[in-house]
Parts: C-alpha cells; structure tokens; sequence
C-alpha cells in the first residue's frame, strides 16, 4: 500500500494540546495547500459548501491500542474513540470552505497540526453521510 500526500495543511497548531479536540466545533480557520501536480483535481469544488478532509496523522503514536477520550474516564479501545494516536493514523474532518485562492482552500473545521500531509478531499453530502437516527 503506498499513499501519496496530494497537499500540506497551514494551521495555527503547532504542538499537542494547541488543536482542540474536534476541529469542527473551533471557529478557527486552516489552509490546505493542494500540490500543483493535483490542482486540476479542485475543479467544480466551489459548488460544494463542505468538504471531507483525509489527513496523515505524522505526529501519532502508532503503538496505540487503547485511549481515553476527553469526555470520557474510561479507558476504551481506540478503534471506539476518535483519538489521533492509533495504529494507522488517518484523520477525518468535515470543514466548511470559506474561500478559495487558485490550488488553496481557506477552511473552518480542521483539527490538524501545521505541516499535516493531505490525503485526500471528497465532498460532503448530507443526504449519504448523514445517519439520521
């Protein structure tokens, strides 16, 4: 398996304990800056309000089994938390875009540290990703 980081994340967090603990809940905007080699990739993106963002977790401990969450005093395994320490550490957010300046998306939502590898950029639907209980 080999994945290739198809951009870098621009944010104010630098080190643990600077990101909150859901970027989604934060007013705090981040950068993605998309490699030229994938900027094509971005056309009709406009059209979409929110986005998917799969990130590289660089900083995680990959060793980790077992975490406890922040609203939580009970030790769970980590595939049951959203912690970023965890064997393969992929990180997920949905943001919403606030602008869009040539191969760089200007977003609110995102948890990740200054320097993140991007992964990937789908769009969101609320009608699929949504799970209405």
């Amino acid at each position: 398996m080999e994945l290739v980081p198809i951009g870098v994340i621009h944010s104010p967090y630098r080190v643990k304990g600077d990101a909150p603990h859901q970027g989604r809940h934060s007013p705090t905007t981040s950068e993605i800056e998309i490699f030229p080699e994938y900027a094509d990739g971005l056309e009709d993106i406009a059209e979409r309000p929110h986005l998917i963002i799969l990130y590289w977790l660089d900083r995680a401990d990959r060793g980790t089994l077992t975490a406890i969450p922040p609203h939580s005093k009970k030790e769970h395994g980590v595939f049951a938390t959203r912690s970023p320490d965890r064997p393969n550490p992929i990180g997920l957010a949905v943001v919403d875009i606030l602008g869009i300046e040539g191969a760089r998306l200007i977003v609110r939502g995102l948890d990740a540290f200054d320097g993140t590898p991007l992964l990937d950029i789908k769009p969101y639907s609320a009608e699929i990703d949504c799970v209405r209980e």
